[in-house]
């Protein structure tokens, strides 16, 4: 299941603040501040696909993610490379070092990481 682009924004507020009511969301978006209705349509929407939930406060709802931030990027990654790169990580490799212009200390600290994962498969 995929987030649209604005319940990604919102999700990406939820993520930081980790609990939020609506009025938290709506007042650390960016200008111009979203309506009411579309934040409550938009946590509706998210619920319905397991990205948030709820809990009861009064009469207000303090929502939480009920998935990781980490875990939703590396699903939506895996999958751009399964559909774009045809599920071939060189080839996506290729393509994000040389079309994102990466500079030389760029490329050398990817590289470590690289280098850093190998010897952890070892």
């Amino acid at each position: 299941m995929q987030l649209s682009k604005a319940e990604e924004q919102l999700m990406q507020l939820l993520w930081k603040q980790k609990r939020a009511f609506m009025k938290d969301l709506i007042d650390a978006s960016p200008e111009p501040k979203p309506a009411s209705t579309t934040v409550a349509t938009l946590l509706k929407r998210m619920q319905d696909k397991g990205f948030v939930d709820y809990v009861q406060e009064g009469r207000s709802r303090e929502y939480f993610p009920l998935i990781k931030k980490k875990d939703y990027f590396s699903k939506q990654v895996n999958g751009m490379i399964k559909s774009f790169f045809n599920d071939d990580t060189a080839q996506f490799a290729s393509f994000f070092t040389q079309e994102t212009n990466l500079s030389k200390k760029e490329l050398e600290e990817l590289r470590m990481i690289i280098d850093s994962e190998i010897k952890k498969k070892k």
